[in-house]
């Protein structure tokens, strides 16, 4: 079993009886006493965060991982179905896992998921995705400050601010990590 201090980022270990993403980890040598491993992880479970120190000598579980695309192709009464496209299985997530990513789900298109042991935990977005706006008003003539912004209805049913100039059915790109307009395709 590997030690505290074989750690790396990406590494999914074994926490209180939850995989545990490692987003940090520092080795610590402290003036006096043992030296530690600090690290920042995700419970991929509840989608929290903590800073947990570890004795460079613990022994942790390091658990298994895959990384797969899959292609999203629909939702059906809140289960979310993907396609391997290698086998052509089909493998159906539930909004627990997915979180805020329902939010970018365009069908026929490809996201990477994180799977524990045979088990798929995390849906890993990428930084922007392109969405097409299905509604949004007409801007002010003469409404020219700077920064004026509008909503915009989303394919996926997100609403954002854009500026004014955006029209429907054009498709921009859309901030992943704040939902914030990002720019034009």
């Amino acid at each position: 079993m590997p030690i505290a201090l074989d750690l790396r980022k990406g590494n999914v270990i074994n926490y209180n009886g939850n995989p545990c993403l490692i987003m940090e980890s520092h080795h610590r040598t402290p003036g006096k006493g043992q030296p530690v491993v600090q690290t920042k992880m995700r419970n991929l479970s509840t989608g929290r965060s903590a800073d947990v120190r570890f004795q460079s000598t613990e022994k942790v579980e390091v658990l298994m991982t895959e990384r797969k695309n899959l292609e999203f192709s629909y939702e059906d009464r809140g289960v979310y179905s993907f396609m391997d496209l290698e086998t052509y299985d089909s493998i159906e997530l539930d909004p627990d896992i997915l979180e805020d990513a329902v939010n970018f789900l365009v069908p026929n298109t490809e996201y990477e998921i994180l799977f524990v042991d045979g088990n798929p935990v995390q849906l890993v977005l990428p930084s922007t995705v392109e969405l097409k706006v299905i509604e949004s008003p007409e801007g002010i003539r003469g409404d020219t400050a700077s920064n004026v912004q509008k909503p915009a209805l989303l394919e996926t049913k997100l609403t954002i601010q854009v500026p004014l100039f955006i029209k429907e059915g054009e498709v921009i790109k859309v901030n992943t990590s704040d939902k914030s307009y990002s720019g034009r395709s």
